[in-house]
């Protein structure tokens, strides 16, 4: 069966992501098919507005999307497959489409949510968007865990996140469920989960008008803002940990504990993209993570980048013992940081230049 699945009913289309093995991790194929489906869609009279969900391994939901794919980014770096480039330029071509899809679009954000299940889920759109969690949402942009950044979006978003919550959430990658997504802006709707096949029903016959009965849960980002805004303000990597390591309470330890697990050199990279997409478009910011993708991958080559030992430390060898270069945050350079934000093409050229 497809790893994509389409149902047309009545004025809707109906979108389901059919991977549950891989919970529902992104491949090239699956990217295309799901834009072929917004673009008809979006020219579709007779469509009036779109839903998307995951296939859990139970049945429909549980899982929207872990992501992208890092077994394939890790064998089409070592085979030199060109369609590791076609990946990140479709993926992000799709994230602008949900992000200015002209009708009414509801995302089931059940279950694990985390990088690109985050770009497809749409980006705050107020008013076409309803970005559904429950109970059971484990959102996350998790990439500095694996050497890598929070793109498909995640520097336009994550920056618009309230105070310095998405700071917080980019270098740290933790874990957050519907009550907090709610609070960090990241979600429109929180619903029990026994509730969405009705739900899901009730949107294929009357629209995306329907939100559901609302779950009332509490936040932890709630609890601890004072803090994450305390900290997460600071200039620097370095200051952040530095603050948070000279505080006794339980937060400030973990934090710090995390933070120090993380790339040194992605530390440093995310917080200055989080820092200069707060100013940009998202098609600016989606151009920007273009650039600082291939960087990732090709600064420095082979196996020698972040990325590929980020990957290799958690999916592929599974050690969880990744060796960082430099392996310290004090180590970081400037110049390291740079060399991410140094544009591999000329505007003429850039595979994202006819985003509006």
């Amino acid at each position: 069966m497809s790893d994509v699945i389409v149902e047309i009913e009545g004025r809707a289309a109906l979108i389901t992501l059919n991977r549950p093995k891989a919970l529902n991790a992104l491949t090239l194929d699956m990217i295309r098919q799901v834009s072929a489906v917004l673009l008809a869609c979006r020219d579709a009279e007779a469509i009036e507005f779109v839903a998307l969900r995951g296939m859990g391994k139970d049945g429909p939901f549980g899982n929207l999307c872990a992501g992208g794919d890092l077994r394939f980014f890790h064998e089409a770096v070592l085979s030199g497959n060109p369609e590791l480039e076609d990946f990140f330029t479709e993926e992000y071509e799709l994230n602008y489409l949900v992000n200015t899809f002209p009708k009414p679009y509801a995302v089931f954000m059940d279950g694990i949510v985390m990088g690109g299940g985050m770009g497809i889920s749409g980006h705050a759109r107020q008013g076409a968007t309803l970005r559904i969690v429950t109970e059971r949402t484990k959102m996350a942009m998790p990439e500095t865990n694996v050497g890598l950044f929070p793109d498909v979006g995640g520097g336009w978003f994550l920056s618009r996140c309230p105070g310095h919550i998405g700071e917080y959430l980019a270098l740290t990658g933790t874990v957050i469920g519907g009550a907090d997504a709610l609070y960090a802006g990241l979600a429109d709707a929180l619903v029990p989960s026994e509730g969405l096949p009705s739900l899901w029903e009730s949107i294929a016959g009357q629209g995306v008008a329907n939100k559901g009965k609302a779950v009332l849960e509490e936040s932890a980002l709630a609890k601890n803002e004072d803090a994450i805004e305390r900290f997460f303000s600071l200039p620097t990597v370095g200051e952040i940990v530095a603050a948070l390591e000279g505080e006794a309470s339980a937060f400030a330890r973990e934090t710090a504990a995390m933070l120090r697990q993380r790339s040194p050199l992605m530390l440093h990279v995310v917080l200055e993209h989080l820092r200069r997409a707060r100013t940009l478009s998202l098609a600016d910011d989606l151009r920007l993570e273009r650039n600082m993708i291939r960087r990732s991958f090709h600064l420095r080559p082979g196996t020698a980048s972040e990325t590929m030992e980020g990957i290799r430390a958690t999916v592929i060898d599974k050690d969880r013992q990744p060796r960082w270069n430099p392996a310290r945050i004090e180590d970081v350079t400037p110049a390291m940081v740079q060399a991410f934000f140094d544009p591999p093409w000329p505007a003429y050229a850039h595979p994202l230049r006819d985003l509006a």
